[in-house]
Formats: structure tokens, C-alpha cells, sequence
């Protein structure tokens, strides 16, 4: 008989762009992903330019990718990513998450169990296909997580 792989509490939240709040609209752009456990912190940005312009055709494309980036790089603890990307993983998680920006916004924070956090990284992104799969899969079982 085969031992049961270990399973750790993992987060993630899901980075929006907001390029006109009085609009309320928003663009899924990136993902951070959490296991304090495994020592893990991962990220996954992509700003989808023809939807931003969809929703806000002045939107500065350029700066908000460089604003996804510098979260990206804040994860990976770039070394041009400043004091927030010297801190210990979880501080650099809670940091990213904690509402900041009008244009760029954290949503909020999930929790799951893996075995593979990198591995769940891939499977939330590209985030707005894994948020679909997400909505399939509540109002099919009609619970949330």
C-alpha cells in the first residue's frame, strides 16, 4: 500500500487591474501563490493589453505592466525589487495582498491544501482560464472553498 502524499495549507490571491474605479470593472492580470510550509512563494502576471484597452482605451499598458512586474519581482525577491523583496516569504505575501493601489488590486485571499504549490501555480493561471475552471466547478458542486 502506497503512503498518502502530505498535503500543506496553501493561499493565493488573484492581482486585478482597475483602470477606472468609478467603473467597478476589472481585468485578472496575475496570481501569487503561498506555502509557508513548503517554503514556497510564486507568481504568474499577464496583462491582456487588448482587454485593458476594452475596458479603458487611455490606460497606460505600459505602466501597469511595469507595476505587475515589480509584484513578479517582489515574489521573486529581485534584487532591483527594494526592501519589500529582502523580507521573509509570508511578509512579501501579506505585503502583495494588502490593498494599495487604485489600478492595480489584490483580491482576496484563498486558502487549499497541496502537495505541489508550483504545480497549482500552473494550474491558477493563466488566471482568467483558471477562474473559469473555479466557476465550473462551484455551480456544478453548488459549495465554495
Amino acid at each position: 500500500m502506497r503512503a498518502a502524499a502530505s498535503k500543506d495549507t496553501f493561499e493565493y490571491a488573484v492581482l486585478r487591474v482597475v483602470p477606472r474605479v468609478e467603473r467597478g470593472e476589472a481585468l485578472n492580470a496575475g496570481v501569487l501563490v503561498y506555502c509557508r510550509q513548503r517554503d514556497y512563494l510564486g507568481s504568474r502576471v499577464h496583462l491582456d493589453v487588448d482587454r485593458l484597452r476594452a475596458l479603458d482605451p487611455t490606460a497606460d499598458a505600459e505602466a501597469i505592466a511595469r507595476a505587475l512586474q515589480a509584484a513578479a519581482d517582489i515574489c521573486a525577491a529581485e534584487p532591483g525589487a527594494g526592501a519589500a523583496g529582502r523580507e521573509a516569504l509570508g511578509s512579501r505575501f501579506r505585503w502583495l495582498t494588502a490593498p494599495r493601489s487604485t489600478v492595480i488590486q489584490p483580491g482576496p485571499v484563498h486558502t487549499g491544501l497541496t502537495e505541489d504549490p508550483e504545480g497549482d501555480l500552473g494550474e491558477l493561471g493563466p488566471v482568467d482560464e483558471a477562474l473559469e475552471r473555479s466557476r465550473q466547478r462551484h455551480v456544478r458542486s453548488r459549495t465554495c472553498t
